[in-house]
Parts: C-alpha cells; sequence; structure tokens
C-alpha cells in the first residue's frame, strides 16, 4: 500500500520543491516505486523535472476537475513517475470551492493507484488554501521544509494550526514526520536561535542531517535536474539520502 507525503510550509522559497525532488530521487536509486505529485500551479517541480509546464495537454488539474483519471496524466520521469501541474492548477481551486467534499478530491484520485507505487511525495503551494488541504487530507505524513528565518518559522506555526484543522475534520491518522532544515549555516546564531525555538515552542522533531547552502541546489532546476544527479558527491546530495534512508525503513 502507497504511502503519502505531503512537503508543506506556508512560506515560499524554503526548498519544498527541491525537497520533493531529491528525497524521490534518493528513494528511487533504494529500489523503491516513487510517484511525485506536482500540486502548485507555479508548476516548479514539473519544470525541475524537465517537463515544460506551458505545453501539457493534461494536467492535475484535469484530474481535480473530474475530466480524466490520475493515471492517464502520469508521466514517467527517469527513475519515478510524476503527476504534472501547469498554472490551470490555480482553476482548480474555484472549482473545487463549490464542490461537496471537496478537500478529498486528490484523495479519492489517489485511491485509483495506491497499488502501484510504495510512497508518493505532494509538493503543496506555498499557502493554506483548498490545494494545500487537500494535499494535507490525502497524506499520512507531512514534512516540513524549515529556513533558519523569522518568515519561514511564522509559516510553519500557521501551517501547524491547519494540520490541526485537518486531523480534526478530515483526515485524523495524519502525523507530522517532522521538519528538514534546509538552507541551514550554522555560523550564524539566528539560524541556532531559530531551531531552538522550534524545538521549544512546538515540539517539532528536527530530521538529521540539516540541508546546508550550496550554489548547486540553484543550478540543477535548469538543468531538468536533481541536486542528487547534479552533483551527487555534494554535502546537500549526501544529506538528503541520509534523510530518505530513514524514510526508506519505515516503507518496509
Amino acid at each position: 500500500m502507497m504511502k503519502v507525503l505531503a512537503v508543506a510550509n506556508q512560506k515560499g522559497g524554503v526548498a519544498k520543491t527541491t525537497t520533493v525532488h531529491s528525497l524521490g530521487v534518493a528513494l528511487a536509486e533504494m529500489g523503491r516505486k516513487v510517484l511525485l505529485v506536482d500540486l502548485d500551479p507555479q508548476a516548479c517541480l514539473t519544470y525541475s523535472l524537465g517537463i515544460n509546464p506551458d505545453t501539457l495537454e493534461s494536467s492535475l488539474h484535469d484530474v481535480l476537475v473530474g475530466r480524466v483519471k490520475i493515471q492517464d496524466v502520469t508521466e514517467e520521469t527517469g527513475k519515478f513517475w510524476t503527476v504534472p501541474a501547469n498554472i490551470d492548477l490555480a482553476g482548480s481551486e474555484v472549482h473545487l470551492l463549490s464542490k461537496t467534499g471537496r478537500e478529498h478530491t486528490l484523495s479519492h484520485a489517489l485511491a485509483d493507484i495506491r497499488l502501484n507505487y510504495d510512497v508518493a511525495l505532494i509538493d503543496c503551494p506555498p499557502s493554506l488554501g483548498v490545494l494545500t488541504i487537500n494535499g494535507l487530507t490525502a497524506a499520512n505524513e507531512v514534512i516540513i521544509p524549515l529556513t533558519c528565518e523569522a518568515l519561514s518559522y511564522r509559516g510553519m506555526s500557521q501551517l501547524l494550526e491547519t494540520i490541526e484543522d485537518v486531523k480534526a475534520f478530515t483526515n485524523p491518522r495524519l502525523k507530522i514526520r517532522g521538519a528538514i532544515v534546509t538552507m541551514y549555516d550554522d555560523r550564524t546564531r539566528h539560524a541556532k536561535e531559530v531551531l531552538d525555538e522550534v524545538r521549544r515552542r512546538h515540539g517539532v522533531r528536527l530530521l538529521e542531517p540539516p540541508v546546508r547552502k550550496s550554489i548547486r541546489f540553484a543550478e540543477a532546476p535548469t538543468l531538468g535536474k536533481s541536486i542528487l544527479e547534479h552533483a551527487p558527491s555534494s554535502k546537500g546530495a549526501k544529506a538528503y539520502r541520509q534523510l530518505a534512508v530513514t524514510l526508506n525503513k519505515d516503507l518496509r
């Protein structure tokens, strides 16, 4: 049975897409059947995988509005499979707002393919709207990418409140896997203070190791690759592989 992990934070620019892509590649390298789901209308994950969102004939939007099945838009992308997105996904939010049971739309779509994959990673948009609620409702666990700055920390605080609402109304089995510290620079006192506050105030587990800053992360998407493929010996690639090892153990 497929395990579904939502990668979410209301704050943009915290490496949600990078985390989904990198963990997906790492798990696929371990022999897992991996599905990546781009739930963001900006389609950054789709672009990072070398797919042009502007030329897609159909995407996740068409699945959410009921035009096609999710398997009809799923594409094989290297070692794993992807449900791509484009800007049309922004229209899905308007459509879903008038739909009964709108929070469960993605979950119902994934139900058709739960036996086909070991794990699905959902790249949620940087908001707490109906698309993110769909991602959290469909998920078994949430991973929260977190940079060591005040706005990212504030975004996580708001996300935790939304997670509690989702657990109360649409997905009582949802669990918080933990936070992945991204773009980490341990030379600054501020970074350490933010992490101490996360532990003290929220009790959120910090998944090890942290992912350090690297220019390699900015280079990889333009090549349609993850950092594991672009710079496999970099510290960032090694960190995501270590993080994936723990996830892989729980899939057994």
